[in-house]
């Protein structure tokens, strides 16, 4: 049974992971950010930074108490999790950012709002209130 269940997991964690990464390709974020940086000819290895982070966050969160359990002390554990949230946080944004750019929703919205100037910091604010609700969230609530 315990086979039936590891084998079932792996399998829906490779479908899910597959999803993710076609949907990364089909909005092409990684060769976007690869020209940001101007670092075209590193292409390959922005790719499996992507590959290996998603792997690694996946184990971080399936192992979360043997990680900190082992010869690494206790508060490096949360240490890890804070600079991963930071880093996912960000990378999530783009993606968000990537997506709205890819269907064109920005430009639509500016003309219907009548926006002309300050489009990027009416973003940076939601982007701030977004982040402001979160620490909210997870100082007082939870």
């Amino acid at each position: 049974m315990h086979v039936l269940l590891a084998v079932c997991g792996a399998s829906f964690g490779i479908l899910s992971s597959a999803g993710v990464f076609t949907v990364l390709a089909s909005v092409g974020l990684v060769p976007r950010f690869a020209g940001k940086m101007h670092v075209a000819r590193h292409i390959f290895a922005l790719e499996e930074a992507v590959v290996f982070g998603t792997v690694a966050g996946g184990c971080a969160s399936v192992f979360y108490k043997s990680l900190g359990e082992g010869i690494l002390p206790s508060w490096s554990g949360t240490a890890f999790l804070i600079v991963f949230g930071f880093f996912a946080g960000i990378f999530v944004g783009c993606l968000a950012l990537a997506i709205a750019e890819m269907l064109n929703s920005i430009p639509i919205f500016s003309r219907r709002t009548g926006f002309r100037h300050g489009l990027g910091i009416a973003l940076l604010f939601a982007a701030l209130g977004k982040m402001a609700g979160s620490i909210f969230y997870f100082l007082f609530i939870q």
